[in-house]
């Protein structure tokens, strides 16, 4: 069966060809992409056309750095990132307790620090809404949380109760006690394990398909899950199972590596991740390497900075150089393509002499390896990072304007006037791959395309932009999230541009924002997502 796409307007992603007419889909292939005449050639063969009415036809969007289970639970969550103050988030938070009579915990996520008025999170602000049941809150960049005393009690954690390596239980400096504010791995590992252990395999599962509903419905073909557990993988494999072998979209994973007490213990998490990848390896789901996180974030003035923040606080990273080099050339060595989260500019150094010693461990061969966000870095590590042919995976939706006020704070000098340049990036010759981070940030590529083709807010669009000097062309912008985003996981060749012999995977606008300019990419609405040939969103 072939079907004819036709009398729109294809953008192929292709820079050497990058626009088309017609799309034949034969099966899960396209089999033609060019214009109507030609096309027309092939009729014979056509068993359905579908005219598309001058519509814009765009390559599907993968999204190079998610966390599906995450995103699909926060859907279901309180959501606090519109909340402007402290009253508002106690509205929203005794709202959402009264409509949840019966649950046994409360949570919720997407609070942002300006909105505490200048206060740290502390339990007894929660307790004063919520005394009776566990609440737990994680921060819009999901690297912190926010519980009250119910929860702390849950958790387990009183005045004795260590740091987990590399996070933080913040305690009130005269009594020692816990204020209810997690850093890190107190958030990251220890209290979300915690959550993860109170949730059953159906609510996974629920968990999942929520994602993949929202992701087709907004044009995603594809995603990478930057930093998979057991419970991720396993979920991801049932729902393989039940679609007898392929998902409703394209998943690439990377098993999370968190920092153990010891050098053979991190080893042995590369050795978990080999097995994943020798194991999983279809174009619907594969497991391609590991993810490591070597610092924080700016918004908590966890990252690993070359300077102190405007506070004065110097924090190390999360993985020192003694700790990483072993793992990341262990990584290398087995052929796992390796992620590591650096957000602060001496985060970057450790991560590129990382990957420096690998290649000197190893020695040459072509390499993927990615640094994510990249939020600050200096102009001789964007030079580094191209000479080393490492991807650079960046997330326009963070340089919101919207969300930057606490960021630029905390940073307090000029080191705000280089935030997120991801054109220095592309100038230098590297790869620059697009996604969101969901749920640090919302999951929709079109807002995303917004920010990045403009440095404005999606959120409130009449904001002054985010340093406008990089903003990029929007077949750019397009292309890292689309073909770029492809080859950041190996789907190159397979996906991630229109072509005849490529995957099916394409999704049909009801607006041209190229003809209506970017503002409508605010409006425009996803009106069909195709995936290997097969309609899974008609709106």
């Amino acid at each position: 069966m072939a079907t004819w796409y036709r009398g729109g307007r294809v953008f192929t992603g292709d820079p050497a060809a990058p626009w088309a007419g017609s799309l034949i889909v034969a099966g899960e292939e396209l089999a033609y992409v060019g214009d109507d005449a030609g096309a027309a050639a092939q009729a014979g063969h056509v068993h359905e056309v579908v005219d598309l009415d001058g519509a814009l036809v765009l390559p599907g969007f993968i999204d190079a750095h998610t966390h599906l289970l995450g995103m699909g639970e926060a859907t279901d969550q309180l959501a606090l990132s519109g909340a402007g103050d402290l009253a508002e988030i106690g509205r929203r938070l005794r709202a959402y307790a009264d409509e949840r009579p019966d649950a046994p915990r409360l949570l919720g996520n997407g609070w942002l620090y300006p909105a505490l008025g200048g206060r740290e999170p502390h339990r007894e602000l929660l307790d004063a809404v919520v005394p009776d049941r566990p609440v737990y809150l994680a921060a819009n960049d999901q690297h912190s949380s926010w519980v009250n005393s119910a929860a702390l009690a849950e958790l387990g954690i009183h005045a004795d109760t260590p740091d987990p390596i590399g996070g933080e239980i913040v305690r009130d400096p005269a009594t020692g006690e816990a204020t209810g504010h997690l850093q890190e791995m107190a958030s990251l590992g220890l209290m979300r394990d915690f959550l993860d252990s109170t949730v059953t395999e159906a609510d996974h599962d629920a968990s999942l398909a929520a994602a993949f509903s929202h992701y087709l419905a907004a044009g995603v073909t594809g995603a990478v899950d930057m930093g998979l557990n057991a419970e991720d993988l396993a979920a991801l494999e049932r729902a393989l199972d039940s679609g007898e072998g392929s998902l409703p979209m394209r998943i690439a994973g990377h098993w999370r590596i968190s920092r153990g007490a010891s050098t053979e213990e991190d080893l042995g998490g590369v050795r978990v991740a080999a097995g994943h990848a020798g194991r999983l390896d279809s174009p619907w789901l594969r497991v391609v390497g590991i993810k490591i996180m070597v610092d924080g974030v700016i918004d908590s003035c966890t990252a690993a900075m070359r300077a102190p923040f405007s506070d004065g606080s110097h924090p190390g990273p999360i993985w020192d150089r003694e700790s990483l080099i072993p793992v990341v050339v262990a990584a290398d060595a087995a052929g796992l393509q390796i992620a590591m989260h650096a957000i602060g500019d001496e985060a970057s150094d450790i991560a590129l002499d990382a990957l420096e010693a690998a290649i000197a461990a190893n020695g040459p061969r072509e390499r993927r390896h990615r640094i994510e966000h990249l939020e600050t870095v200096t102009p001789e590590n964007v030079e580094r990072l191209a000479r080393l042919g490492a991807i650079a995976s960046m997330q326009p939706v963070h340089s919101d304007p919207a969300v930057q006020e606490n960021w630029r704070a905390m940073l307090g000098d000029d080191r705000v006037e280089r935030g997120y340049p991801w054109p220095e990036f592309s100038e230098a010759g590297a790869v620059v791959a697009f996604g969101t981070d969901a749920p640090t940030a919302p999951h929709q590529p079109l807002p995303n395309m917004f920010i990045a083709s403009t440095r404005r807010s999606a959120l409130d669009p009449g904001l002054p932009p985010n340093l406008p000097r990089y903003a990029l062309p929007l077949a750019t912008a397009i292309g890292h999230a689309t073909r770029d985003a492809a080859y950041s996981c190996g789907w190159d060749g397979l996906t991630g541009t229109l072509a005849a012999g490529l995957a099916a995977d394409f999704v049909v606008l009801d607006t041209d924002p190229f003809a209506q300019g970017p503002d409508s990419l605010l409006t425009a609405r996803v009106a069909r997502t195709v995936v290997s040939g097969r309609v899974r969103h008609d709106a």
